[in-house]
């Protein structure tokens, strides 16, 4: 998450490499200010989109799989019947077979329930099922049907869930009224669909575990951190009718402009931004109020208070709902290759034009303010790959930059869940991802183009010299203060002809005078020069001129304690530390500090970032046997006594290597280079006294006999010396080769390996659709057996009802043959309890009924009733009628013979 180093929410509609419609910044939340615009380029905001026709109530999405049945259930039956909301009901099918779905819930509530139609409006206190082989979406405050099955989908390119598209789509249209609840079922379906309505500003809820029974869909949503409630189903129908007349979803946005919120007064909402910066160093001042309240407005729903000053009081009592408030202000929805135009301009017009007449070593630099988990970074370092090729011609840095240094770290591991697989083609995956435990990791070649560090674009000090900025939703959160402001860092920042991508749903505004337009779409835009020097306010002011609560330092126009405190650390850190580099456990040079000019001598041939081709040779061997103890312990060592002689006097050199990050997932090292001089021995004889010259002559020439020794020794020792470097020259030499031969082999492997994650993949993909047939057929037997259990019921009624009516009444089915009988009829007929199933014809009943299988038959062709008469027992009259037997269908399936005995009374 950032703060102005980008709050994240996707804003796209529809991404064509992912597959998945993004969640756009919510109406509600822009209605305050709405996003800068340059008056000669019209752009379409979120508040714009809302024009069309919206649904006039919540909207709840409710979405299952295996299992989901008894749990769609359990929901309908415990839901209040005037909850105001309309719902709506996706489970995995069958695509051929007809789903009793609807039939199945119309008993388990008194709410109407219907089959989707596409095209129809959604009305409040309704309930809609989605039919096989469709999927189901909100389109302009109707439903929308798209035929195909999910297993027909899943073959293609970028697979969307039927659960995901209807969620997405739900946060797209109606943003804060959109809810999601993910019922049981295998898999990930309705994750990603759950984290779009979440940071549109609408509510979340998840089946618990003991309830479920089958735990995959909810707990992958859990596990994500989008969902809001863990529950069982009955429980979540009943916060369902809680929350359906809070005010946060009763206050859709209806007031007219420039009325203000009844929710929030402007000093309650000081008193918050104060306890905010206390708690977490960030000021949101400048930041859209109108964000900020719905925000607001969705932590008081979640805590469970209506009035706004109760919430306040919260705030102040509970130092972790501030932390909690902060992470919902600044929530990270984000994906890869999202809004596909941009990518297709950075392809086709962008990176041509930035590689046009480009030295060999001059470095493409490219800044993604607010990166949070780093799928913007790496998406524009793959299309950069594809462009330039897997080995680039030209150095490439790509800068990701977030407040939150947990999704930082997380960015650089660069490892994420399974789910990703629906975002990105198989083509990208396989060549840019390889299959980690419980999700997918980012080769090297793609993470060594990045670098992500922590830093705060609206009060850090801005990166230089770039060729291309990519800051997409990170405006339209932003007050035009703060906008100029950071559009004014963006200009500083650019090269001459730098290029600064943005949002579909921004603009540059008023800073038309420091960028140009170069595509509408894909929200290009280049930097021009301008007449005069603009001015460039890198900190912005204080909004509100009172003293900060206690606990923070920060003074209008002035800088902070610990600014201060940071820079004095910097300019000593820079006057007497030592020089020295960051690497990788391979030795490879991540960044260097101070100046290392005297113990670096990079070797002819093509250009490396590996320590060992850049040290001095003189230094290689303490070197490698030092950083071989600090891998083996984990902790700072040091090797003193190192001769060095470099461009003037002899000095000795000490090395000292100190692991950094001990708990990160990628180690690194940092090596210092502390050097100090070597002093000559100073002699000063006195003269010795002129009685004793003859003897000093004598001592004089028996020093220089032994001086001339020692020289000549020292000159052996020397020469052992560079024969012994020269042995050790050979030996690493050696190494190297035979380190060569084993990359070579391992490249071999790594290809086999390759080819078997292929087979792997294969396998998955074989995997997903028996795992999808598994669950359709377990929707199936759960929809069979509550069939079943109702044919039983069905059974027990009709064989009551028979036993109970004081009649002769025998059916027949199509071939004759007997079907059911009353007691009576047992009676008149001769017959026995084995007697159903056996033709007509085969029996002798008690009574007289001549041509019985002839008029019968007629009846069958004819559909019309024969009546006859007959002698019954004991000389009685008996009235016989002979009716079609008809099917709920109108299919005529054999005859009902209905004997009545006309000398009886009439009760």
């Amino acid at each position: 998450m950032i703060l102005c180093g980008g709050l994240r929410r996707v804003a796209s509609k529809e991404d064509s490499t992912t597959g998945h419609a993004e969640a756009p910044a919510s109406p509600a939340d822009n209605a305050e200010e709405p996003t800068t615009t340059n008056a000669e380029e019209p752009t379409t905001t979120a508040a714009d989109n809302d024009a069309h026709e919206t649904p006039s109530a919540p909207v709840v999405g409710i979405g299952a799989s295996a299992g989901g049945l008894e749990a769609f259930k359990a929901l309908l039956h415990a839901l209040p019947e005037d909850t105001g909301m309309a719902f709506l009901l996706v489970q995995h099918l069958a695509p051929t077979r007809e789903s009793l779905l609807s039939e199945i819930m119309a008993r388990e509530t008194n709410l109407p329930v219907q089959e989707a139609e596409d095209g129809a409006w959604i009305a409040p206190n309704h309930i809609y099922v989605a039919p096989p082989d469709h999927s189901l979406a909100v389109r302009a405050g109707r439903l929308q049907l798209t035929q195909g099955s999910r297993r027909e989908r899943a073959g293609s390119e970028h697979r969307e869930l039927p659960i995901d598209f209807m969620l997405r789509s739900l946060a797209d249209e109606i943003g804060p009224a959109a809810i999601g609840v993910v019922l049981s079922g295998t898999a990930s379906d309705g994750t990603l669909g759950l984290k779009a309505i979440k940071a549109a500003g609408g509510m979340t809820f998840a089946q618990d575990e003991d309830s479920a029974q089958y735990f995959g869909m909810p707990g992958n949503a859990i596990a994500s951190g989008a969902v809001d409630f863990v529950l069982p189903p009955a429980e979540i129908a009943r916060e369902l009718g809680r929350i359906a007349r809070h005010p946060y979803l009763l206050d859709r946005g209806g007031r007219t402009e420039g009325e203000e919120d009844p929710g929030a007064s402007t000093d309650q909402l000081t008193q918050v931004f104060r306890l905010l910066r206390a708690r977490t160093g960030h000021d949101f001042s400048y930041y859209k109020h109108a964000t900020i309240k719905r925000r607001l407005k969705r932590r008081m729903l979640l805590s469970k208070l209506d009035r706004f000053r109760d919430y306040l009081e919260y705030l102040r009592s509970e130092p972790n709902e501030v932390d909690a408030l902060f992470h919902d202000i600044t929530i990270n929805v984000t994906a890869f290759f999202r809004e596909q135009k941009t990518f297709d301009a950075l392809r086709d017009s962008v990176l041509p034009t930035l590689l046009k007449g480009r030295a060999a070593n001059e470095t493409l630099r490219i800044w993604v303010p607010g990166c949070s988990t780093g799928e913007e970074p790496y998406s524009l370092a793959m299309v950069l790959l594809e462009a330039l090729g897997s080995q680039p011609s030209i150095p490439v840095q790509i800068f990701g930059t977030d407040i939150d240094e947990q999704a930082i770290e997380r960015a650089r591991s660069g490892i994420y869940p399974s789910r990703i697989s629906g975002e990105i083609s198989q083509g990208r995956l396989n060549r840019f991802f390889h299959e980690v435990s419980g999700g997918w990791q980012i080769n090297k070649s793609v993470r060594g183009l990045c670098v992500f560090a922590p830093h705060n674009v609206a009060s850090d000090p801005p990166f230089s010299r770039l060729d291309l900025i990519c800051c997409r939703n990170l405006m339209i959160y932003l007050g035009s203060t703060l906008q100029r402001r950071v559009l004014q860092i963006f200009h500083y920042a650019l090269k001459p002809g730098g290029f600064l991508l943005l949002g579909a749903s921004e603009g540059i505004g008023s800073s038309s005078d420091l960028f140009r337009l170069e595509d509408k779409e894909a929200k290009s835009y280049a930097k021009q020069s301008t007449s005069s020097t603009p001015t460039y306010e890198f900190a912005p002011a204080r909004r509100e001129p009172d003293r900060e609560p206690q606990g923070d330092a920060h003074e209008p126009g002035g800088r902070s304690e610990s600014e201060i405190r940071k820079e004095a650390d910097r300019a000593v850190l820079t006057l007497f530390s030592p020089p020295g580099v960051i690497v990788t456990r391979d030795l490879t040079v991540i960044s260097f500090r101070g100046k290392t000019g005297r113990y670096l001598e990079p070797l002819p041939g093509t250009a490396s970032l590996d320590l060992v081709k850049l040290i001095r040779q003189e230094i290689l061997v303490d070197l490698r046997n030092l950083f071989k103890r600090a891998l083996k312990s984990d902790e700072p060592v040091l090797k003193t006594g190192i001769e060095l002689k470099v461009d003037g006097p002899r000095s000795e050199l000490s090395l000292r290597i100190i692991p950094l990050a001990k708990d990160a997932l990628e180690r690194f090292y940092l090596i210092l280079f502390e050097e100090h001089p070597v002093h000559g021995v100073e002699s000063g004889s006195a003269s010795a006294s002129a009685s004793n010259g003859a003897q000093e002559d004598q001592e004089r020439d028996s020093k220089e006999r032994d001086s001339d020794a020692d020289q000549a020794r020292i000159a052996k020792l020397e020469k052992e010396l560079e024969e012994t470097r020269a042995y050790m020259q050979s030996i690493i030499e050696d190494q190297e080769s035979t380190n060569e031969e084993l990359q070579s082999a391992n490249e071999e492997v790594q290809s086999t390996n390759e080819e078997l994650q292929s087979t792997n993949e294969e396998l998955e993909t074989a995997k997903e659709e028996l795992q999808s047939t598994n669950e359709e057929l377990a929707t199936v037997n759960d929809e069979l057996e509550h069939r079943n259990a109702e044919l039983t019921s069905t059974n027990n009624d009709l064989r009551n009802l028979l036993s109970s009516v004081n009649l002769p009444i025998l059916m027949l089915d199509r071939d004759l043959r007997v079907r059911q009988f009353t007691p009576r009829a047992k009676r008149l007929f001769n017959l026995i309890d084995g007697d159903v199933g056996r033709p007509i014809g085969n029996l002798r009943p008690n009574i007289d009924l001549p041509r019985l299988e002839a008029l019968a038959h007629e009846v069958m062709e004819s559909m019309a009733v024969k009546r006859l008469e007959t002698e019954g027992e004991k000389g009685k009259t008996q009235d016989v009628t002979l009716r079609p037997y008809r099917t709920h269908d109108q299919r005529i399936d054999g005859v009902v013979i209905t004997l009545f005995d006309r000398d009886q009374p009439t009760p």
